[in-house]
């Protein structure tokens, strides 16, 4: 149960926080999220990743469907070398994810000290 709430927690305070704060807003909540719900390291770090995963990843997807992928055409080709939009909306999604994962490990080990 705290895994859940832990999830929905971090993606609904990610998004209200980036509305107004910089990207790596995403950071502090899953850290302050881990810091308050009680869990095991490993489970705080999947908490963080699994949430910023989906929700960046589907908010990535969403944002670039709505302009049948151009951008994301274009920047893959200068990044990557290929043709690839769905690569750049995973790695953007997996950067994410690894952010805030590591935010929520190190926030689940501040409770623990």
């Amino acid at each position: 149960m705290k895994f859940i709430v832990s999830l929905v927690l971090i993606a609904l305070l990610s998004v209200a926080a980036c509305l107004y704060l910089p990207w790596w807003s995403i950071a502090f909540v899953a850290f302050v999220v881990s810091a308050l719900i009680p869990q095991h390291p490993g489970k705080s770090f999947l908490t963080g990743f699994i949430s910023i995963l989906l929700l960046w990843g589907s908010l990535s997807w969403y944002i670039s469907s709505n302009n049948n992928h151009l951008l994301a055409h274009k920047v893959s080709m200068l990044m990557f070398k290929t043709d690839s939009p769905f690569m750049l909306i995973g790695i953007t999604a997996l950067i994410g994810a690894l952010v805030a994962g590591f935010a929520a490990l190190s926030g689940s080990y501040l409770r623990r000290s």
